[in-house]
């Protein structure tokens, strides 16, 4: 029973100690802060302005060709000659490269053979035909005489309908070989490749070249790559803060680190209407014309696109507005206190230049230099102020200085 009342008065009596610390401590605080106040700051305001703020998005990406595409062999061979290197322009229907074609040429001549063979067989079986037309006539004739029998009849009649057969057989056969010489020409003009496109807009480069001559090559074996680059697109990625500013059609100003100062302008082509999850961005194109071709597929880029345009705003700059107390707002001199007042705000547009104050701000200053130092009611030194006490702390030095003197010379 003693060890529970003696347990119980220690933690009565640990508590009242702490409740004691806690006041020590908040008053010391309080203390702290009252004593922090009167100590002013030196700052430097600016003043409140009414004027244009434009909501801008900046953002990177890479420049990529309007459109690319391999040009390969159709069929399988040795690589002969290859017209065309990195850089060359391209017109459609240009002559690229040219495979061995002996392989295909000597089927289109045995193809050809066996066509003609198929030919000769047919009148063969034309012949054939008639002659068993003939002598069917004439068997039918001699039966209505009583001459021939029956089964004369029923002879010459399977004979002229075996010779039919043989004869469409014989046609299906220059059919499918006429087919097959057809297809060996067209696999032998596979041998020479040349570059097609659907749109015609002017010529192409050569991006890159894959093989060399004398190179044996397999189907669909990439020998060089066409680029149009009249035209490019800059894919950037935006994030879900900026994806419901972008649409259609937007301006947009593209800079490179190539070209410094210089400006090319593109519009928004294209917004994708998904966005990855493991970057939650959304993948936006923009085209770009490619005036004299100086912008290169691959470059960095990086791309400004102005969301809005706000006019007669009150506007701040950006390193004016702190929190404190849980709220955004500016420090707001009162010169005939020589203090400061904290009054929250509310923000629009932000940039790199400017904050929009959306809520009414009836200030002319705001504190630009020293506010993270200052609280609600703080102690503040103005530039011109902070000027003339340490003039006025010079002088002071200098007459002391200027007595000491007098005084050595008289006592001399």
């Amino acid at each position: 029973m003693k060890k529970y009342f003696l347990l119980v008065v220690l933690m009565a009596f640990a508590g009242v100690l702490g409740w004691q610390i806690y006041q020590k401590a908040t008053a010391s605080k309080k203390e702290f802060h009252r004593q922090r106040k009167k100590v002013p700051v030196a700052v430097e305001i600016l003043p409140v302005e009414k004027t244009s703020i434009r909501d801008v998005g900046r953002f990177t990406g890479t420049l990529r060709p309007r459109s690319q595409f391999r040009v390969a062999p159709k069929i399988a061979g040795r690589l002969e000659k290859v017209f065309f290197d990195i850089g060359d322009r391209v017109n459609k229907g240009d002559l690229i490269a040219v495979l061995d074609d002996d392989e295909y040429l000597q089927q289109v001549n045995q193809v050809r053979a066996e066509l003609e063979v198929t030919l000769a067989n047919t009148e063969e079986s034309q012949s054939l035909l008639e002659i068993a037309k003939r002598e069917l006539d004439r068997t039918v004739a001699l039966r209505k005489k009583k001459i021939a029998s029956e089964s004369e009849l029923d002879a010459a009649e399977s004979q002229y309908k075996k010779q039919q057969v043989k004869l469409k057989v014989a046609e299906a056969l220059v059919a499918q070989k006429k087919a097959a010489l057809k297809a060996s020409k067209v696999r032998l003009s596979y041998a020479k490749i040349r570059v097609d496109w659907e749109v015609d807009s002017g010529y192409r480069v050569v991006g890159e070249r894959f093989v060399d001559e004398g190179a044996m090559l397999a189907p669909n074996t990439p020998i060089i790559s066409i680029l149009d680059i009249s035209a490019l697109t800059a894919v950037i990625h935006v994030i879900e803060r900026d994806y419901p500013k972008i649409r259609i059609g937007q301006e947009a100003v593209i800079t490179s680190d190539a070209y410094p100062g210089r400006r090319f302008l593109g519009k928004v082509a294209r917004i994708a209407p998904l966005m990855k999850e493991t970057s939650r961005q959304a993948l936006v194109e923009i085209e770009i014309i490619n005036e004299n071709q100086l912008l290169k597929p691959g470059m960095f880029a990086r791309v400004l696109i102005e969301f809005e345009k706000r006019d007669a705003v009150t506007v701040v700059p950006p390193g004016t507005i702190v929190k404190r107390y849980g709220k955004q707002g500016v420090f707001v001199p009162v010169e005939q206190k020589g203090t400061v007042r904290f009054v929250p705000v509310t923000v629009g547009v932000v940039n790199e230049d400017q904050v929009e104050i959306v809520s009414p701000l009836k200030a002319k200053n705001v504190v630009s230099v020293g506010q993270h130092l200052l609280e609600d009611g703080s102690a503040i030194l103005l530039p011109g102020k902070v000027q003339s006490q340490k003039s006025s702390k010079k002088i002071n030095k200098e007459g002391v200085i200027r007595g000491v003197i007098k005084d050595a010379e008289k006592k001399k």
